[in-house]
């Protein structure tokens, strides 16, 4: 199993990005976040998270999760789908502000 981390801003940024002649399956994505929970709210911060096929680029096509909304001092996890990526598929995420979260993916090789 292998896992990749990364701080989310509001640019695009590639958790992963399948090697050619690879087959990855995703078996968990956490997205955190990081800041302290205040009481007011304004800590919290949303998400988008695209997995994009070969070939194509972030759109309305293929967004899965748009603004989705994590608490501070919350975590959202992604593990009962199961995902299959082939060759040059990617899952890219968009941080919103405020750019307090960080996310995680775990995935095999199928």
């Amino acid at each position: 199993m292998a896992i990749v981390n990364t701080a989310l801003t509001t640019t695009p940024a590639i958790l992963l990005n399948v090697p050619a002649g690879k087959k990855y399956a995703i078996t968990t994505l956490l997205v955190c976040n990081t800041a302290t929970d205040d009481g007011t709210g304004t800590n919290d911060s949303g998400f988008d998270m695209y997995i994009i096929p070969n070939g194509q680029s972030a759109s309305n096509t293929n967004i899965v999760l748009k603004n989705l909304s994590v608490s501070a001092s919350d975590t959202f996890t992604f593990n009962v789908e199961r995902i299959i990526l082939e060759e040059s598929d990617q899952v890219v995420l968009v941080g919103k502000n405020p750019t307090n979260l960080s996310a995680t993916i775990s995935y095999l090789e199928v």
